[in-house]
C-alpha cells in the first residue's frame, strides 16, 4: 500500500534538494571552464587583470564546492531513504554512473588542490595553467555521469525485466540510452552560459557601486562573450531535445505545448493558460511544433489525446518551459547587443539600466536552471522509471519524512546563509585593488 503522506513529502524533498544542489552544481561544472579562459588569456595578452580574474574566481569556487559536496550527499542518501523501490530496482544499473561521478569529482578535487597551492610557483604559467585542463574535465564529467542517470530513467535499456527484476543488465548500454545525447549536452552547456552570466552579473554589480576599475570591465566583457557563445548552444541543443520529445517521450512533449489532439502543421504555444480544458491569451506560431518536433512544417506530433489520462503529465509545465525559453531568448538578446555595443562602442552599454539588466541576467539565468529541471523532473511523471516503475510504487512508507523535509529544509537555509556571509566577506575585505597592489608590490613594479 502506497503511503500517501510519505510520497506527498519524499517529491517535495527530493525537489527541495536538487533545486537547491542544482544551483552549486551548475557553478561547479562551468566556473573551472571560466577560471581556465580566463588565465589563458591573461597568458596570451601577458595581462595581470586576467590572471587575478582566475585566481579571484579560484577562491570563491572552493567555496560553492564545499557546499555542493555536502548537497550531493544528500542527495544520495535521499536515493536510498526516500526511493527504496527504485534504488532495489535500478540500483544495479545505475551504480556504475554514480560510482563514475565520485571519481570524476576526486579527479577533479585532486588538481584544484594542486593549482591552489602553486600559484606563483612556476616560472613558465603554461605549465600551472594545465592544472586546470583536469579540474574542467572532472567538473564537466561530474556533470555527464550523474545526468546519464537521469537520462536512464526517462530512457530505460540496457536489463531485461523477469519477474519484476532487472536481470542481464548492460551498464554500458544502459548509460548511452536515447535521452543521454541531448540530456548530457543541455546540462553541460546550460552549466556554461549560467555560469558566465553569474560571472557577468558580479561584475556589473561592482561597476554599478562605483568600483570603476578596468578589472571588472574585462570580467564582463570576457564572461558577456562567453555567455553569448553558450547561451546559442544551449538553443540549438535545447531544438534537438524538442526531437528527442517527439520520438521517444511524445507524451512530455505534447504535455509542455497543450497539445492536445494529435494534427499536422502543429502550431507552437506560447504563454497563456487553460480555462475549463481551453487555452485562452496565448500565442500561437503557426507550424512551429511540427518544425521543432520533426523539421517539417506539415508533420503530425502526436496530442495527449493518444494516451492514457492516468499517464498524463501535469500541464502546468507548460509554464515551467515558457519561463526556460523567454529567459534563454532574452540572455541571447542581452548578451548579443552588448556584443556588438562593444564592438561599434555604443553608449547604451555602459548606462545604469543597461547593466542592471546584465545584473539581473545572473538570477534570471538560475531560475532558467531550475524551470528547466523541474519540467525535466515533473515532466516524467507518473513514473520515476519510464514505463517500468511509477512514482507512488518507489517511495518509502516511513512515517518520518516529514521530520526529515524540516531538518533538511533548515540545513539549506543555513548553507546558504554561510556561502553568502563567506563569498561576501571573502572579496570585501580583500578588493581587487589592493590585490593588484600587493602583487605589485611582490613583483616590485606597480599596480595597474
Amino acid at each position: 500500500m502506497v503511503n500517501e503522506d510519505a510520497l506527498f513529502y519524499s517529491r517535495i524533498l527530493t525537489e527541495l534538494t536538487l533545486s537547491f544542489h542544482i544551483i552549486y552544481a551548475t557553478i561547479g561544472v562551468g566556473i573551472p571552464l571560466m577560471i581556465m579562459i580566463a588565465q589563458w588569456v591573461g597568458i596570451k595578452k601577458n595581462d595581470e587583470h586576467y590572471i587575478l580574474l582566475a585566481r579571484r574566481w579560484t577562491r570563491g569556487f572552493v567555496i560553492t564546492v564545499a557546499v555542493g559536496v555536502v548537497t550531493g550527499t544528500a542527495i544520495g542518501l535521499q536515493l536510498s531513504l526516500l526511493w527504496p523501490n527504485f534504488m532495489e530496482l535500478a540500483g544495479n544499473v545505475i551504480a556504475l554512473p554514480l560510482f563514475m561521478e565520485t571519481f570524476a569529482f576526486f579527479f577533479e578535487a585532486i588538481f584544484l588542490g594542486i593549482y591552489l597551492y602553486t600559484w606563483d610557483r612556476f616560472e613558465n604559467q603554461r605549465k600551472h595553467l594545465l592544472l586546470l585542463i583536469p579540474v574542467a574535465v572532472g567538473a564537466s564529467f561530474s556533470a555527464v555521469f550523474i545526468t546519464m542517470v537521469n537520462a536512464f530513467m526517462n530512457a530505460p535499456q540496457g536489463f531485461d525485466l523477469v519477474d519484476g527484476q532487472l536481470i542481464n543488465i548492460n551498464p554500458i548500454l544502459a548509460m548511452f540510452n536515447p535521452a543521454m545525447p541531448t540530456k548530457v549536452a543541455h546540462v553541460v552547456v546550460t552549466a556554461y552560459m549560467t555560469s558566465a552570466f553569474v560571472l557577468a552579473s558580479i561584475a556589473a554589480f561592482r561597476l554599478l557601486k562605483g568600483s570603476n576599475h578596468i578589472y571588472h570591465k574585462k570580467a564582463l566583457a570576457l564572461t558577456m562573450k562567453l555567455g553569448l557563445i553558450f547561451a546559442i548552444g544551449a538553443a540549438i541543443i535545447g531544438d534537438f531535445s524538442g526531437k528527442y520529445l517527439a520520438e521517444y517521450q511524445p507524451e512530455k512533449l505534447a504535455a509542455a505545448e497543450w497539445h492536445f489532439e494529435t494534427e499536422g502543421k502543429a502550431p507552437l504555444i506560447l504563454y497563456g493558460k487553460l480555462e475549463n480544458g481551453e487555452v485562452k491569451y496565448a500565442i500561437k506560431l503557426p507550424f512551429a511544433l511540427s518544425v521543432l518536433a520533426h523539421n517539417d512544417p506539415t508533420a503530425e506530433v502526436l496530442g495527449l489525446d493518444q494516451f492514457p489520462e492516468d499517464e498524463i503529465p501535469p500541464l502546468y509545465i507548460h509554464y515551467l518551459f515558457d519561463i526556460m525559453v523567454t529567459i534563454g531568448i532574452w540572455m541571447v538578446v542581452l548578451s548579443f547587443v552588448f556584443w556588438i555595443g562593444m564592438k561599434r562602442r555604443w553608449p547604451i552599454i555602459e548606462t545604469k539600466w543597461f547593466r542592471w539588466l546584465i545584473v539581473l541576467g545572473g538570477p534570471l539565468s538560475i531560475l532558467a536552471i531550475e524551470a528547466g529541471w523541474w519540467m525535466a523532473e515533473v515532466g516524467r511523471q507518473p513514473w520515476v522509471l519510464r514505463g517500468l516503475m511509477r512514482t507512488a510504487d518507489a517511495a518509502t512508507s516511513s512515517n518520518q519524512v516529514d521530520l526529515m523535509l524540516i531538518l533538511f529544509a533548515g540545513l539549506y537555509v543555513i548553507l546558504a546563509i554561510g556561502t553568502i556571509v563567506v563569498l561576501s566577506r571573502m572579496f570585501r575585505k580583500n578588493p581587487v585593488e589592493r590585490e593588484l597592489e600587493d602583487r605589485a608590490a611582490e613583483k616590485g613594479g606597480v599596480p595597474s
